[in-house]
């Protein structure tokens, strides 16, 4: 297959989320406006990561191509207008959130990880719904509820709490650092 015609190509092959994203960003304000760079990657989940963060910073993804293992993701760079990086207002701290479940108090914990990263180490009575499928599986979950959304690190819960405050969701809150410093309860598949 031809390759596309691109400005950049960025080899982040072999990392794990969130350092395909880090990596795109940095190269990213390397580029110009309307430049276009080939993001490299094997990480599984990196598609839907890059796809909502482009979205959250206003640069346009284009699209992935799967070669093999290989995921080649094209984005291009918007005018810099476009471009200023939106959080989700509502945070909370792993201990904050630590302290809520102990209480039991009623909430709904989203873990928006990939499938394989939920089933080796996950928060009890957690729901998995991975960043890339939000879209299709939003209706899962109640827009009443009270939900904490975690990741690994906090950023693709970053976007998957934005998403769902698109969709009419009012009490969300992005769990942060998330997963890669859980200390409380965990559970897994070989449990």
């Amino acid at each position: 297959m031809n390759a596309l015609k691109t400005n950049v190509v960025l080899d982040a092959k072999g990392l794990a989320c969130p350092m395909p994203i880090v990596k795109t960003k940095k190269a990213m304000k390397e580029l110009e406006s309307g430049q276009v760079i080939e993001v490299q990657a094997t990480d599984k989940g990196s598609k839907a990561d890059l796809q909502a963060w482009a979205k959250s910073s206003g640069h346009q993804y284009l699209g992935t191509l799967e070669e093999g293992e290989v995921l080649k993701h094209y984005l291009r760079k918007s005018s810099n207008e476009e471009t200023i990086e939106k959080n989700h207002p509502n945070v909370s701290n792993n201990e904050e959130f630590e302290k809520k479940l102990v209480a039991n108090e009623n909430i709904v914990v989203l873990d928006v990880r990939e499938a394989a990263e939920f089933a080796f180490d996950h928060i009890p009575n957690a729901i998995s719904i991975p960043l890339g499928d939000l879209d299709e599986r939003s209706s899962e979950l109640n827009k009443e509820d009270e939900i904490f959304v975690v990741c690994r690190t906090g950023s693709r819960s970053d976007l998957a709490a934005q998403k769902l405050t698109e969709k009419g969701f009012s009490k969300v809150i992005n769990v942060v650092p998330g997963m890669s410093q859980w200390s409380g309860i965990t559970t897994s598949i070989e449990s």
